[in-house]
């Protein structure tokens, strides 16, 4: 039996924003089968594009009904081992189709429909990002639309207890790095061994949710700017999600629950006990984002772990951050050295990537093929 067609056109502000915010409390994001996560655009449905340097919003009707949307950003960024090797890639996020009009077909017509505007636009590849057990957005993509699977990243995620900050070692020095710092070492170390480095970091450095980027190193050592580094150094930069979206936990077991409002009592009532505590993730809240996270050196995890605290102890002070984010490649042992919760870090992101060029096949079979071992720069508009 056919289904009616769908009606695809661009996003209209005053019109659509109730129906796409009424779309987006009714899908949810993540593994349906165990927990959900509940997205809340805080009455910006395109908050999530909107620091890109060029993006896009579609929404797909059924009669008067909205019943499907999807965004698109197009940025240049680095895709090969040498860093002038730029190419221009469109990011598809935000897919959304209402529970009960899919397997209509009306995904796809939105994600071809946002590739044409990427091929109007010069893009070489489009590429996107699942979570790796989703399968009706690998078997879209994947099996229907062409995609290639690319990597496979870690997502940590570090839930943020107030009561208890961190102690910062006395032994660490750490320096908050200017934007025209933090660029030069980010373009200088990571731009040639990250692939999809974007080529405007100084402009993600410089935007307002940026809060700013740090480097530790051991004391007595000297960071100068002049390139002398020390023997062990660790960079990562922190991004305030929380100002651009909420997050709200949709639906898991009775035992979590139970163990969050227990935990919560236990330490607010036996601090002395320092038992691990999960916040209230029943209520909208929000999220800090580290990115360009970087190491070297023989000491550089201890100094990784010890720029995580400071960004914990920071996010305790925000009323809104529950918990702090971060995206690693799946086999990089930075994973080992980052504070996370594997109750909360369940999840595996999958990125797929098209070639909208003929001529860029190769290049994308020669990246998909290649070790999954390298530096990973996750660009925190995308989040």
């Amino acid at each position: 039996m056919g289904f009616e067609e769908a009606t695809i056109r661009s996003y209209e502000g005053k019109s659509d924003r109730a129906q796409v915010e009424d779309l987006e409390r009714r899908c949810e994001v993540g593994p349906g089968e165990r927990v959900f996560l509940f997205t809340d655009s805080m009455g910006d449905p395109m908050c999530r594009i909107r620091n890109s340097p060029m993006y896009k919003m579609l929404v797909a009707e059924l009669g008067k009904e909205l019943v499907g949307v999807i965004r698109g950003s197009i940025k240049v960024v680095t895709v090969h081992r040498q860093a002038r090797d730029l190419a221009r890639v469109g990011y598809i996020l935000g897919l959304r189709i209402a529970p009960l009009h899919r397997r209509k077909g009306i995904g796809s017509s939105l994600v071809c429909r946002l590739e044409e505007w990427f091929i109007a636009n010069d893009v070489d590849f489009a590429y996107m990002a699942t979570e790796k057990d989703n399968e009706a957005s690998v078997k879209l993509f994947v099996n229907k639309l062409g995609y290639m699977k690319f990597r496979t990243p870690a997502i940590l995620v570090n839930p943020v207890k107030s009561i208890h900050p961190f102690h910062i070692s006395s032994s660490v020095e750490i320096e908050k790095l200017t934007v025209e710092e933090a660029g030069f070492l980010y373009r200088k170390f990571m731009a040639s061994r990250s692939e999809f480095f974007p080529n405007d970091i100084d402009n993600i450095l410089r935007n307002k949710l940026s809060l700013g980027t740090w480097v530790a190193y051991p004391r007595g050592e000297t960071f100068g700017s002049d390139g002398q580094l020390p023997s062990s150094w660790a960079m990562l930069s922190v991004w305030n999600s929380g100002e651009v979206f909420k997050l709200r936990l949709g639906k898991a077991p009775l035992s979590c629950l139970i163990y969050t409002k227990s935990s919560r009592m236990m330490d607010k009532f036996f601090p002395c006990f320092k038992l691990p505590s999960l916040p209230d993730f029943f209520h909208p809240f929000g999220f800090y984002f580290m990115y360009g996270v970087h190491r070297d050196g023989p000491m550089s995890g201890k100094l990784v772990k010890t720029l995580c605290q400071l960004v914990h102890n920071m996010a305790t002070k925000s009323k809104d951050c529950k918990v702090i984010v971060t995206e690693v490649a799946g086999h990089d042992t930075l994973k080992h050295h980052i504070p996370h919760w594997k109750l909360l870090s369940c999840l595996e992101d999958l990125w797929c990537m098209k070639a909208l060029k003929n001529e860029e096949g190769n290049t994308l079979q020669e990246l998909t093929k290649s070790p999954q071992t390298r530096a990973l720069f996750v660009d925190p508009r995308e989040v």
